[in-house]
């Protein structure tokens, strides 16, 4: 399965975590030690929201002071988790059309890179870190079989290089007849059985 058939259910497995987040959450730990609960979700939000639409669209990256930074709090604002769900249904959206992955695209404005490979990181922004967000709030990220199957083999095709920048932690050894969401957090760094 491609991953763009996928994007939209990682999207909406990824808000309905982010809807069930209860502001009084926000100071908790999540398997993300640079982050707490409220950063965790203001990374979702940075990640998935604009800068994943406008890589999807091949647009320039949105910044300062034209945007927000990394460091921006969306939860100050009101309004901000419906704001987000209309916001990540939109990069969905885009990355659910095969042209979002042809060519060249970026996210950082440190360069352009596949645009598969960044699509992927999309893909894992939703999912990986919509694991922590679940597993640091009480909740289960719900995700299918296939969902589960493309982000384990995307995870997998990158995590040597994702690892050397920084992007996953070492791998942490997950039984080899683990549920393959298992075997990707593993890949990227998590420990499935985190709690907080």
């Amino acid at each position: 399965m491609e991953l763009s058939a996928v994007m939209s259910r990682a999207s909406q497995a990824a808000v309905d975590v982010v809807r069930g987040t209860d502001p009084g959450q926000f100071q908790g730990r999540t398997p993300c030690p640079e982050m707490d609960v409220r950063a965790l979700v203001n990374h979702l939000i940075f990640w998935t929201g604009d800068r994943g639409h406008a890589a999807g669209l091949k647009l320039p990256v949105p910044g300062p002071p034209d945007g927000v930074a990394d460091d921006h709090d969306f939860t100050g604002v009101p309004g901000w988790c419906e704001a987000y769900a209309a916001r990540s249904a939109a990069t969905a959206a885009v990355w659910s059309d095969d042209r979002a992955w042809t060519g060249e695209t970026g996210m950082t404005g440190g360069g352009l890179m596949p645009a598969p490979f960044i699509g992927g990181i999309v893909l894992g922004e939703w999912l990986l870190h919509g694991w922590d967000l679940a597993v640091a709030t009480g909740q289960k990220l719900n995700i299918d079989d296939e969902t589960a199957a493309v982000l384990f083999h995307d995870v997998a095709g990158k995590a040597d290089m994702a690892r050397q920048y920084g992007m996953y932690g070492p791998e942490v050894q997950v039984a080899p007849d683990a549920p393959l969401l298992d075997r990707a957090l593993g890949l990227a760094g998590r420990d499935p059985q985190w709690r907080p």
